[in-house]
Order: structure tokens, then sequence, then C-alpha cells
């Protein structure tokens, strides 16, 4: 079995007695190098395989589910960026599909890659600062309360999905 090329990331803890807008980012990204945490290791085939049927959640899955919401919140609809929709037309709430020559290290670098466009995507902004994107009112605020929630429900997803894969647990 060839083990991926995916390894453990860095995970600085965030602050505990930070301002809103480092309690939120922090959490963010100590939750975004959590998700790719849970899969380092991991062989192409044991990412790419549904463990608990009859769910088809993989953990490739979830991190290219990830990767589309990290798009569709901060760049398209907070920023108003124009860039491709993150999804297939016939999945357009952003399931977890999967493409033929995708592999976890493609998919583990384009998550690293959309979490930084991100980051660029608010840089400056104001936690009050609204939606630009077509007929959205959230804030920055919102947004990023969303994706800690978002992320982390997936994390917890990854939790199960590795410990069913090969044992592995915690953080």
């Amino acid at each position: 079995m060839v083990t991926s090329e995916v390894e453990p990331v860095p995970r600085p803890r965030p602050p505990e007695d930070g301002s809103e807008w480092q309690t939120l980012t922090g959490l963010l990204d100590f939750l975004r190098a959590t998700a790719v945490h849970k899969v380092a290791g991991l062989t192409d085939e044991q990412a790419f395989t549904a463990t608990v049927p009859p769910s088809t959640l993989t953990p490739a899955g979830v991190i290219k589910h990830l990767t589309g919401v990290e798009r569709f919140w901060f760049s398209i609809d907070f920023a108003g960026a124009d860039l491709p929709w993150p999804w297939p037309e016939d999945d357009p709430h952003g399931n977890f599909p999967l493409a033929p020559n995708d592999t976890l290290a493609t998919i583990v670098t384009d998550y690293a890659a959309e979490c930084d466009r991100s980051r660029r995507a608010i840089e400056g902004a104001s936690l009050d600062d609204r939606a630009q994107g077509p007929d959205m009112h959230f804030t920055l605020r919102y947004a990023l309360a969303h994706m800690v929630e978002e992320t982390a429900r997936h994390c917890g997803h990854l939790d199960l999905l590795r410990e069913r894969i090969d044992g592995q647990t915690g953080q």
C-alpha cells in the first residue's frame, strides 16, 4: 500500500484572548489545518473509499467540498469575484463529487490554495462589511462564523471516516 503525499500541517492554536477578528480567523485556520491533518497519510484508495454504507461520503470528497465552500462563501459571494462556480451544474448545492483524475494530493493542494484565496478575499475587510455577490446580504462576521461551523462539522465527519478506515483517532 502506497502512502499518500499528503503530510500533516502545523495547527497553531487560535488565540484565547484575541479580538473578534483574530478569534474567528484563528479558529477557522485551525480547523482548515485539522481537515488536512485528518487525511494526511491516507492512500488514494483509502481516501476515495466510502466506508460507512449506505453513505457515499469519502475523505477526499469532504476536502473537495470544503474547497468549494471556501470559494463560494469568501471569493464569490463575499468578495464578488468572477470565478468559476465550484460545483457542476448537475450538483449545484455542492455535494461531494470526485473527478476521475483527482488524487488526494491534488485535492489537498487545491484546498490549501483556495484557503489562501479566501484569506486574500477578506484581507482588509471589516467584520461588518457586507457581501458583494449578487443578492447576497450577509456580513463577513456571519461568513466567518458559518465557515467555522461548516469546517468543524466536516472535521467531525473526517474523524469518523478516518477511524473507520485505519483506526486512527485524535486531534
